[in-house]
């Protein structure tokens, strides 16, 4: 059992936690009563075109004692652009462990599941396609749901593209098999005791080591030892145990893909390897594309659809043209290894989960659809006014940025992709060289395509808020904690990059008032020493009217006044 400050319901992102619910799923193996499933619609679906068939709906799949929450950095970034799908695995994460039966756990079982799953949750009847994006073990789950082995729905048909994180070749050879085996067959309560040895150092143990490397950052080591102690001996020798192939006659039948499965993949496919990946060394990506690139595929003889007036995929900039959606691309291999330190958690690791995520969104919009790309959808969206600011005249009456408050933020209202004074692109010209970090605490999909930040050399960071509503104690805390993360980081790219002094974190919800006073107040109160009442003036003084609804400068001087109600 995990330790209380590692428990995977309270540690659960708040993106994640919200659109989540627990489900219960009956395949032709088992039945699966608790599963927490994340699902996340495109904030405008419904505005998008839907012909030949609606925008890709993109499914996460875990690895081996992974879970959803594992995704965040990758669904922080991803989740503006299409529909989101993930699931905790059974006994994974915050869902169940039920049934305890060892069947239910075999890689064909798993794939059979999220099969259902993903039906359950794609747009059937428009013909909605999609992509699978899989970690690990979570890669060949995914190759086995796109490959035409023995489906158990017309799933496959629909698959539009691949995106493998530290894929493994999925060879075992039968001496292989029986010594996996053996070992797996060791009860719970050893597994545990060596599982404890291993964990011994904490943050550097052997564990920590293994997945993220001796050098990785401390919040890298962190994030690992809080899912290594969230994994769970007993759903961990089940999965492995079924993950192993059955021999027949020489023959390796069942267990996770292996070669044979990936070359029959006729689709567009990305492999991502990190350098310093121990647990699956970045070698299995060659090994893949090889496979992949061997094996001949017979041309489809079902042709790709387009729409009247559509434009090539990475035709992005192209105005009011529409980029085209093949219901069935054709296969590309796509591969890439991040340098060292990129390891097997290089897809929640702050320093390569932004790099991640940018080369995934490329690989969308480039290989699979433009209409993936976040940038055009901005265009599109803003030509009748779909998606834009709330109030464009009131938006376009707030001072952009604010003085400097507290010797650490700059206030600002969103910016917009399509405005040509508060875009991003202008942001960075204007901005780049005194706000080094973007927090956007906006609840929505933002109205700009946060990567010209990054491409300018911005950070941006999402932690999304309810409008009108004052923060609770645990967005403070996550937000107080990311500030004290980025100052941290901010403190060592100044001394790397020779910055000015000056040098800030800009905040935004949505006009830059409400909700981003109360927390900018919250942290001088709390770490630079404002009083409630120093804090709110300092704000007001950077932002004219400051804090405009008296709830929330209510709740700051209830917080920190000392004072509890008793019932």
């Amino acid at each position: 059992m995990a330790p209380s400050q590692y428990d995977a319901k309270a540690t659960d992102p708040p993106l994640i936690a919200r659109s989540s619910s627990i489900k219960s799923y009956i395949t032709s193996r088992a039945t699966y009563p608790g599963l927490r499933v994340f699902f996340r619609k495109h904030q405008h679906a419904d505005k998008l075109p839907a012909v030949p068939a609606p925008i890709p709906l993109l499914v996460f799949v875990h690895g081996l004692g992974g879970s959803v929450a594992q995704f965040n950095a990758l669904l922080t970034s991803l989740t503006p652009i299409a529909s989101c799908l993930a699931v905790d695995l059974p006994g994974c994460g915050v869902s169940e462990f039920e049934p305890r039966d060892w069947d239910a756990y075999s890689t064909d079982a798993l794939v059979e599941l999220l099969e259902k799953v993903i039906e359950d949750h794609r747009d059937v009847a428009a013909g909605q396609g999609v992509v699978l994006i899989g970690h690990s073990m979570g890669a060949s789950l995914a190759a086995l749901l796109a490959n035409p082995r023995q489906p158990t729905t017309e799933l496959h048909r629909h698959v539009l593209g691949l995106v493998g994180i530290c894929p493994a070749a999925g060879q075992f050879t039968p001496q292989q098999v029986r010594l996996l085996r053996a070992a797996l067959c060791i009860p719970d309560f050893l597994f545990d005791l060596w599982r404890a040895w291993d964990r011994r150092g904490g943050l550097d143990s052997p564990s920590v080591h293994r997945f993220v490397g001796q050098n990785a950052d401390p919040e890298t080591k962190r994030l690992q030892h809080m899912f290594n102690c969230q994994s769970r001996t007993p759903v961990w020798r089940r999965m492995a145990w079924g993950a192993l192939p059955t021999y027949s006659n020489g023959t390796p039948s069942n267990g996770i893909a292996g070669l044979d499965i990936w070359a029959g993949l006729n689709l567009p496919v990305f492999l991502v390897g990190g350098q310093d990946d121990r647990v699956v060394p970045p070698g299995q990506v060659d090994k893949l594309v090889s496979a992949l690139e061997c094996k001949e595929i017979a041309s489809d003889s079902e042709t790709n659809e387009t729409v009247e007036g559509a434009v090539e995929a990475t035709d992005v900039n192209s105005g009011a043209g529409l980029p085209v959606l093949p219901l069935h691309p054709k296969r590309i291999v796509v591969s890439t290894k991040l340098p060292s330190p990129a390891g097997h958690g290089l897809l929640y690791a702050p320093p390569t989960a932004p790099i991640l995520a940018g080369l995934i969104s490329d690989f969308l919009s480039t290989r699979v659809t433009g209409r993936l790309s976040l940038g055009w959808q901005l265009q599109y969206l803003c030509q009748d006014g779909k998606w834009d600011v709330k109030n464009l005249e009131k938006w376009r009456n707030v001072a952009p940025v604010s003085g400097p408050i507290g010797g650490v933020f700059r206030a600002i209202k969103t910016l917009r992709e399509v405005d040509e004074e508060h875009c991003p692109r202008v942001f960075v010209e204007k901005w780049g060289r005194i706000i080094k970090d973007v927090i956007d605490i906006s609840h929505d999909n933002p109205v700009y395509d946060p990567r010209g930040l990054e491409e300018g050399g911005i950070r941006y960071h999402k932690y999304p808020t309810l409008s009108k509503v004052p923060p609770n104690d645990a967005e403070i805390r996550g937000f107080i904690d990311l500030v004290d993360k980025i100052r941290g980081e901010q403190k060592e790219r100044a001394k790397a990059d020779g910055w000015d002094e000056g040098y800030a974190i800009g905040v935004h919800c949505h006009y830059g008032f409400n909700r981003t006073g109360f927390l900018i107040a919250c942290y001088l109160i709390e770490r630079c020493g404002f009083t409630t009442k120093d804090a709110i003036e300092a704000f007001a003084k950077a932002r004219p009217k400051g804090i405009r609804h008296e709830h929330f400068r209510d709740r700051l001087h209830v917080r920190y006044s000392g004072v509890k109600s008793q019932a």
